[in-house]
Parts: structure tokens; C-alpha cells; sequence
């Protein structure tokens, strides 16, 4: 869908489940991410996210830390079997680089696993403004690294793709890329999924301008997301902040991709481009956008009281899945 015209990428009514979710924000007074501290928007996200429910049974999972130069990565390992060596899939959250955790997206972690009968690796990669770019980057494929090294006593088969959403699908996009351009001890990525990755530094594209304000997630909120996360403007056109701007030469060595939009959400259009500057080098993407849907609704399929629930997240989180089920095939 990457060469749809930007006519046709947002349909003309929202989803409905969207469509309630918004009308619940509005009634509750939810307040907007651009004006709140960086520890408000933690507690607003997080108790969005942390819905007190029953969680999706996995066989086995498990918390540790990787040790990486004087400091920790916390990562949570998902098993739906521990009987078999299964593929590996390394998962980065969302967020804006400022917020979310292990706890606010467990249960897209868990769909995934059991979905896609993979060991699921969520990564807690360090948070800006305390930890600026490059950090979120280095943790993110320091701990894929780590997964592909350690493979066979985590009980994988060597196989592994990494997974993202939002500010994480950027560093799944990022990680993808290094990966091709290191040269020694690199991982090996069979796949990457990107469900409505941040890819480039701007604010100019048309998804900004008509879903700029009420649709969750907003062109201001993008705006103090990324100010928290670069050091200064320069960093935004490096291509470990934007994916877009890497060179043909680098796009062209990268594994086969899913990728996710949302018709109502800024980060469409750049979506779309990154899609499209992936097959004009040569790679195999699989794009389906969601043209009726809101920013970050695979992680929506369970919300805390009194917010409704948005049915087609079961949709994305199994059309995921099967992306790492057919890449593992």
C-alpha cells in the first residue's frame, strides 16, 4: 500500500471503537502530553496501559538483566513452549522514547508470543530526558545482540526478527539497520514488524497536518516526544534517530518487512515513505494500513476503567504474528 495515494490512506469515518475511546477521553478531561512533566505522562500512559485484568497465559516467563557496559537492561522473556527451540523475537514498546515499559505493553508481548508461537524478548531500553538519544538506541541492539549470542539457553533456534511500535518500531527499524552495517558479530534479523513507526524527524507531511489534533496521539505531543529525546535538532537527521534518511545502500541489505499505519494518525505518511523507500530498494514489504484507526491501538485491546476497548487491535496483533510466523516458516 506504500504507493497509495495520500487521498486514499485515511478512510472517512474513524473506527468506532476509536471513535468511543476519544469521546471517554474528552469526558474524563484527559490531559494533553505536551503540557505535562515527563514523570505526569509516565503515570498518565502507565495507568492507561496497566488495565487491572487477568493476563494472556504464557508457559513461561521470566525477568533478567543484561549487563552492558556499567549499567543494566531489563528485559522480560515470554516462552509459549519451553518444550521446543522456538524462533526469537526481540520487542521494543512505545512510548516517545519517554514513557511505557515491560508493564504497559505485556499483554501485546504476550499476544505475540502465543500468537506467533515465538520466545518474545521484551526489551525496558533507558527513557529520555534522563537518558537522551543515543541511549534507547544502543540498549535496544545491545539487547538484540545479546539474544542472538545467547540463543540456545534461551531455548531459541537462531532465528529472530525484531518488533516495535511507535518509538520502538523506530528502534526496531534502527536496530534492523545497524545490524547490516557492523560488520563483526553482527545479529542476523530474518524480519522486521513496524506498527506505526517513527521514521524521520518532521513534522511537514499531510497525516501531520489533518490528524494534528484529536485523534490520541497529537503533532504537539510528536513535537515535546522527540525535543525530550534529541539532544539538539542535529541529531534528527542522523539516521539512528531517522530511519527514512538512511542511505539506498543501507535500505537495500535490510530483512523483509511488515509494516503497520494508521489512516488517523501524524505518523502515517512517513510510514508510508519509509515502506516505499524499502521497495524501491529492493525489499520485500508487506504494508497494510488501517485507514479508519488511531495511533497505538494494538496495545488497546485492553485499557484500564472507564476506557473502552478497541477491537481490531486483536486484528493487528494477529496480523503480526503471522508476519513472524510466515518469516520463520
Amino acid at each position: 500500500m506504500s504507493g497509495t495515494s495520500a487521498n486514499d490512506r485515511r478512510a472517512t469515518e474513524l473506527d468506532s471503537d476509536a471513535q468511543d475511546l476519544l469521546d471517554t477521553l474528552v469526558d474524563v478531561g484527559a490531559p494533553d502530553i505536551s503540557q505535562l512533566s515527563t514523570e505526569q505522562t509516565r503515570a498518565v500512559l502507565g495507568d492507561l496501559y496497566t488495565p487491572d485484568v487477568d493476563p494472556i497465559l504464557v508457559a513461561d516467563v521470566k525477568e533478567r538483566k543484561i549487563r552492558a557496559y556499567g549499567r543494566d537492561i531489563r528485559i522480560r522473556i515470554y516462552d509459549p513452549d519451553p518444550s521446543q527451540n522456538l524462533p526469537a523475537a526481540v520487542y521494543f514498546h512505545g512510548g516517545g522514547w519517554v514513557a511505557g515499559n515491560l508493564d504497559t505493553h505485556d499483554g501485546v508481548a504476550r499476544s505475540l508470543a502465543t500468537e506467533s508461537n515465538c520466545i518474545v524478548v521484551s526489551v525496558d531500553y533507558r527513557k529520555a530526558p534522563e537518558h537522551p538519544f543515543p541511549a534507547a538506541v544502543e540498549d535496544t541492539y545491545l539487547a538484540t545482540k545479546w539474544v542472538s549470542d545467547n540463543a540456545e539457553s534461551l531455548g531459541a533456534d537462531g532465528s529472530l526478527a525484531v518488533i516495535g511500535e511507535s518509538a520502538g518500531g523506530n528502534l526496531a527499524a534502527v536496530v534492523a539497520q545497524m545490524a547490516v552495517e557492523k560488520d563483526v558479530s553482527t545479529p542476523t534479523i530474518d524480519q522486521q514488524v513496524l506498527l506505526y513507526p517513527v521514521t524521520d524527524h518532521s513534522f511537514d507531511t499531510l497525516s501531520y497536518e489533518e490528524n494534528a489534533d484529536g485523534y490520541f496521539l497529537t503533532a504537539r505531543a510528536m513535537v515535546w516526544f522527540w525535543n525530550h529525546y534529541l539532544r539538539d535538532d542535529i541529531d534528527g537527521a542522523n539516521p539512528r534517530a531517522s530511519p527514512l534518511r538512511a542511505p539506498e545502500r543501507v535500505l537495500a541489505e535490510l530483512p523483509p518487512a511488515t509494516l503497520i499505519t494508521c489512516g488517523y494518525g501524524p505518523l502515517r505518511d512517513e510510514g508510508f515513505a519509509y515502506g516505499t523507500a524499502l521497495a524501491e530498494a529492493g525489499v520485500s514489504v508487506e504494508h497494510i494500513n488501517y485507514d479508519g484507526m488511531i495511533h497505538d491501538f494494538a496495545n488497546m485491546r485492553r485499557l484500564a476503567e472507564p476506557f473502552p476497548s478497541i477491537e481490531a487491535a486483536n486484528d493487528v496483533r494477529m496480523r503480526a504474528s503471522d508476519a513472524l510466523k510466515a518469516a520463520f516458516r
